[in-house]
């Protein structure tokens, strides 16, 4: 699902590996709505569903504004992120609370835009067909306080729903009726209730996150960038498929795109998962300009060779350059 540009040391280049985690990146990301998953992506467990007929271009082009520039973004409990010195992915694996509230941190997005709206009959993408157990609902309930941001979703829902929203709301209400009587009930809530119940999820993340940031962490089914689905006249936008956004972004280290695709899609009074990643730059490597193709690597040495020679001649230039260009130590010395 994660796919594009992945930089490898080769010798002493594993040395320079940590610079590159701290340089921007530039992410194509498709959010697919009405749904969230333990992973905050469509390869977790679904938690929850949540009205998405009320959404539209504009509202949600809108809500990005929210997103762009200096902002403080929350971790996922499904990272390598470590407190008290455990990984916070280890708590949630282990159905234990975390010891305290996941603290914000200063991300910056330097672009963010839609490039193509797809209405729900327009597009490939769908929700897992797996959801998470009830125990795990609870832990993540009591984690991130859903009670209180569940209330804050309804206010921002719109006056008029059809019969799906009005199901799903109506789930809701069910559960909390359940809990204040029993907590022990909704382990035995039958799976139509359990489908329809809250519609704010809870837990983001992946659950392979490799640390600092980000959301190239999930298997790669494939190393192409994705081709956009397109309208064709056998799909006609229907209200009983979620629609898909899709974002184009340039991000600083410690960005989720994940946490993004979450918070956008509670912003707009529904929920959202992440269906689609493409790095498409890592620093000054981009796709279609300097990176080998994964495709060249599985054909003969003959072919992918060359490639990687002229790549490590350029990096070995450039560097070199940028010794060359560097100010003197003893230049810069004052004079005594």
């Amino acid at each position: 699902m994660a796919t594009g540009v992945l930089i490898v040391g080769v010798g002493k280049g594993t040395k320079l590996l940590q610079d590159f985690l701290t340089c921007t990146k530039t992410y194509e990301a498709t959010v697919l709505f009405g749904a969230a998953t333990d992973t905050y992506d469509v390869l977790g467990r679904v938690l929850s569903k949540a009205p998405y007929t009320h959404l539209t271009r504009e509202n949600v082009e809108a809500a990005l504004s929210k997103f762009r520039g200096p902002i403080n973004q929350k971790p996922p409990l499904y990272s390598a992120l470590r407190m008290d010195g455990k990984r916070l992915y280890e708590y949630a694996r282990e159905g234990k609370e975390i010891p305290r509230e996941i603290q914000e941190r200063p991300v910056t997005t330097e672009s963010l835009e839609l490039r193509q709206w797809l209405p729900g009959g327009c597009h490939p993408y769908a929700w897992p067909d797996e959801e998470a157990d009830e125990e795990e609902k609870l832990v993540a309930d009591k984690v991130l306080h859903l009670d209180a941001a569940a209330d804050k979703e309804k206010d921002n829902l719109p006056s008029t729903h059809n019969a799906l929203d009005a199901d799903l709301t109506q789930g809701t209400k069910r559960r909390r009726e359940v809990e204040e009587e029993d907590d022990a009930e909704i382990g035995i809530t039958p799976a139509c209730k359990r489908r329809e119940m809250s519609p704010t999820p809870t837990m983001s993340g992946a659950r392979h996150d490799s640390g600092s940031s980000d959301d190239v962490t999930a298997p790669a089914a494939r190393t192409q960038t994705p081709a956009e689905p397109q309208t064709s006249p056998e799909k006609l936008p229907s209200t009983t498929q979620p629609p898909v956004a899709r974002l184009s972004m340039t991000v600083t280290s410690g960005f989720y795109v994940r946490s993004l695709c979450h918070d956008l899609g509670q912003d707009v009074g529904s929920l959202g998962i992440m269906s689609e990643l493409v790095r498409t730059r890592q620093a000054d490597f981009e796709l279609g300009r300097n990176v080998l193709e994964y495709d060249d690597l599985c054909k003969a040495e003959d072919v992918w060779a060359p490639l990687l020679v002229q790549m490590l001649d350029d990096w070995r230039e450039k560097m070199a350059k940028k010794e060359e260009d560097a100010p003197d130590p003893d230049e810069t010395l004052e004079p005594s």
